[in-house]
């Protein structure tokens, strides 16, 4: 089986910040490899996920930190490149960027970000990607003459620590294609935004895509996000995929579901997210679930 990767996120909240930081030293020390932060600037509650991040990358020695997934809207791409690139610089080689072209477009507004229609968001995205690995090929004068971003004549740089993945957060089907055409991977979106019936038709959308794009669909990296709970015992039908309903099953229970994807659809990353984000459920995932999964 391809190698396989294990996750599990939590919201930036203020108030929070020494928990979040336990929670990534034990999805650390368990073995995951990811840890994503989700980034909803307009939300009062919330740190800046970035500058988390940094704080999360600085406690932490071999996890990966992404934000899940960043909003273009409120991040010019060019400072997200210098960002980016400095996270990974700092860190070793241990930050990925998820990136979405934007949602809760009143509450961008509201903070000062332009609010598009769906096309235009994607084109913006296209473009913000563009920006973004141009910024990243130190040593080139960076071009690009987008209808949304642009650089012109920027000198780039410093290139990243390793080759950092740009993971989409796509929900549709046109989103979907570019992720198939551009992406470095999917971070498909939790149910609530992406119903669990709907993950086949993006994978079609995402295999096309990349089709058209000359690329071997293989190569676009699919992450499952999960939302849900691990419980001391059996749920009846709990762990089956409907609609936006959390997951709540056994540990076996959880092993079974997540090997029957691991070998029947393209997904190889795995994040949790706990109905109720505790040390519990982090290290549940990390020394029973995973493991179970990897050697199945």
């Amino acid at each position: 089986m391809t190698e396989l990767l294990f996750g599990v996120q939590a919201p930036p909240r203020a108030g929070a910040v020494e928990f979040t930081v336990e929670v990534a030293r034990a999805a650390d020390e368990g073995g995951l490899e990811l840890f994503g932060v989700q980034d909803h600037p307009y939300v009062g509650e919330f740190l800046d996920t970035f500058t988390l991040m940094g704080h999360l990358l600085d406690k932490t020695s071999r996890i990966r930190v992404f934000p899940d997934v960043a909003n273009l809207p409120l991040r010019p791409p060019a400072m997200l490149a210098k960002a980016a690139a400095t996270l990974d610089l700092l860190s070793g080689g241990r930050f990925e960027l998820g990136l979405g072209s934007g949602a809760a477009w009143h509450a961008v507004a509201a903070m000062g970000g332009g609010e598009l229609k769906p096309g235009e968001a994607l084109k913006a995205l296209e473009e913000g990607v563009e920006v973004i690995r141009a910024l990243w090929r130190a040593g080139e004068t960076a071009r690009v003459d987008g209808e949304f971003h642009h650089v012109r004549g920027v000198h780039a740089g410093p290139a990243p620590a390793h080759s950092i993945g740009i993971w989409f957060g796509s929900v549709g089907p046109r989103a979907n294609r570019l992720t198939g055409r551009i992406a470095d991977g999917w971070a498909a979106p939790i149910p609530s935004y992406l119903p669990y019936e709907s993950w086949a038709d993006a994978h079609a959308a995402i295999d096309a895509g990349a089709r058209e794009a000359g690329r071997d669909p293989g190569d676009v990296l699919r992450i499952a996000q999960v939302v849900g709970t691990i419980t001391p015992e059996n749920v009846a039908n709990g762990t089956d995929l409907v609609g936006d309903r959390p997951l709540r099953g056994s540990v076996d229970q959880w092993v079974t579901l997540l090997s029957e994807l691991a070998t029947n659809t393209p997904f190889r990353g795995f994040v949790l997210w706990p109905e109720t984000l505790t040390l519990d459920q982090v290290n549940l995932f990390a020394h029973e679930v995973a493991p179970a999964v990897r050697g199945g």
